[in-house]
């Protein structure tokens, strides 16, 4: 029991020195403005961001994910994400960009 209390205080200061944790894998925001709709293949959105964090299926169609989340003990967490689906060619058909980050230039 004193060894299982001991473990648990070890993990408890751990992750309150650290309070973060790390989602996903970070990708090139600078590049979806670069997406197209109609046009954009599945190639070239590998060749703008790379490998999809997940990957998979809504109506139908071929989804990709593209996130990144920091949660952190204290103050707030930065996410940003990019789900992009494809028609049956292969082609963007519609795509989405979120985040909690706040861009300056747009205030």
């Amino acid at each position: 029991m004193q060894r299982l209390l001991g473990t648990w205080m070890v993990l408890a200061c751990l992750t309150i020195h650290s309070g973060c944790a790390t989602v996903g894998q970070s990708f090139n925001v600078d590049a979806v403005p670069r997406i197209e709709i109609g046009k954009t293949t599945m190639e070239d959105v590998r060749r703008l961001f790379g490998t999809p964090w997940r990957t998979g299926v809504e109506d139908g169609d071929t989804t990709w994910t593209y996130g990144h989340y920091k949660y952190k003990l204290f103050g707030s967490a930065q996410t940003k994400d990019l789900v992009i689906r494809f028609d049956e060619q292969n082609v963007v058909s519609s795509y989405m960009y979120n985040t909690t980050e706040h861009d300056e230039k747009s205030k």
